[in-house]
């Protein structure tokens, strides 16, 4: 999870990139003017979206960020993989450094170290390449903040390019954002979904940037949040047990001496993830105040895709209906099961559930009111409140 010139990586990171790149499956066909129309149009609706966003909740950018400002990418597939890597390298780092020190001390690390990267690597790749083809949209939160080399990058392409776009090569000329973040659009992927739900394209591109420059908005809005966030998430990586022999013994008293279910961890709790198996107790506290706050950014973003659709995405309720319908379906068996070992389900509830406390609490208080949300960490809801509205409304607004 460093440099891959280092000779101490815990993952070949290039390796990852290409193996995503060969596994992902080609975007939708397109020709070179439709792509390039594609991509002018969403940037131009990202643009579009930002005024919609800010009238309909009330935020505003904080003086640093409008300043900064944040870009909008265009991206095809391997250019959504090559930006998560680097911010997951962002991120990861105080992992890395506990696995580096680990390894050292270890015998015959030297050994098995660089098998080790290789494994590592091929396995993360299936990852991103199996969610590569799923994301429409994304507010990098952990943009790198220094330009730099980035894993997998290659000769520069232009993000305009229909190339870049759909035949896999990249968007990956962009600098990382010297400011907090970046929007990524995932062009081939938007095509595809707008084409299978047989949705106006133009309607749907917009719905999907209003989506993602809510996150951005909030992100942008509230100075404090991203920092609360990778606080919290470097507080679990520093709770990670890295000796494998205690992370078996999670495991096994996970599962229970059985094999869990795709409905929970084997014992009809809550639904199971990988990462579910090998927490530690302290660990479950942080993620469930981070899957508190996930619910009420992705909830608060699809309400606000939603309000203020009406207005200006005239096929709104056609859209809604017929993505849910998609969410609901699923895919196959084999995608199912990869969903919720990877946590994904988790995400679509998280959609569920905060999407129904931003509307209640509206309800109850405004959007001003809703808005006290945004004063501190202490304001934020806790995982019993995002279930529990009213709860939250009488802690923080009285």
């Amino acid at each position: 999870m460093t440099s891959a010139s280092s000779g101490a990586d815990m993952v070949d990171w290039d390796l990852a990139v290409a193996t995503a790149t060969r596994l992902a499956r080609p975007g939708p066909e397109v020709t070179r003017d439709e792509a390039r129309v594609v991509v002018s149009e969403l940037r131009r609706q990202a643009l579009e979206a930002e005024e919609h966003v800010r009238e309909f909740t009330g935020m505003r950018s904080s003086s640093l960020a409008s300043a900064v400002g944040t870009p909008v990418l265009v991206v095809d597939r391997p250019g959504w993989v090559k930006a998560n890597v680097a911010g997951f390298r962002t991120i990861v780092q105080p992992l890395v450094d506990k696995l580096q020190a680990r390894r050292r001390d270890s015998a015959g690390a030297a050994v098995f170290g660089s098998i080790g990267e290789k494994v590592t690597g091929v396995e993360v790749g299936a990852v991103l390449a199996f969610l590569s083809v799923k994301v429409l949209g994304q507010y990098e939160t952990f943009a790198p903040a220094e330009p730099g080399p980035r894993p997998g990058s290659g000769s520069p392409v232009t993000p305009d390019s229909p190339a870049a776009l759909f035949a896999g090569t990249g968007a990956d000329a962009e600098p990382p954002s010297p400011g907090p973040g970046r929007l990524l659009l995932v062009a081939p992927n938007i095509v595809q979904v707008e084409r299978e739900l047989d949705v106006d394209p133009h309607d749907f591109r917009l719905w999907v940037c209003l989506h993602e420059e809510t996150h951005r908005t909030q992100f942008t809005a509230v100075p404090w949040l991203r920092d609360h966030i990778q606080s919290e998430v470097q507080s679990f990586l520093a709770q990670t047990d890295v000796d494998p022999a205690a992370l078996l013994e999670r495991l096994k008293d996970a599962l229970g001496g059985g094999v869990p279910s795709l409905g929970g961890r084997g014992d009809g709790s809550a639904p199971g993830t990988l990462l579910d198996l090998v927490q530690s107790p302290e660990q479950r506290e942080i993620l469930g105040r981070l899957t508190a706050v996930m619910s009420l950014l992705e909830g608060h973003a699809d309400v606000v895709m939603d309000g203020v659709g009406p207005a200006v995405v005239p096929s709104v309720a056609e859209i809604r209906e017929k993505f849910q319908q998609r969410r609901d379906r699923g895919a196959g068996r084999l995608d199912l099961v990869l969903r919720r070992l990877l946590g994904m389900d988790a995400k679509l509830r998280q959609y569920q559930d905060g999407a129904v406390f931003v509307r209640d609490v509206v309800d109850r208080v405004g959007m001003a009111g809703f808005n006290r949300v945004w004063t501190s960490p202490n304001t934020l809801p806790t995982k019993e409140e995002i279930h529990n509205p009213a709860a939250w409304v009488a802690r923080v607004t009285g």
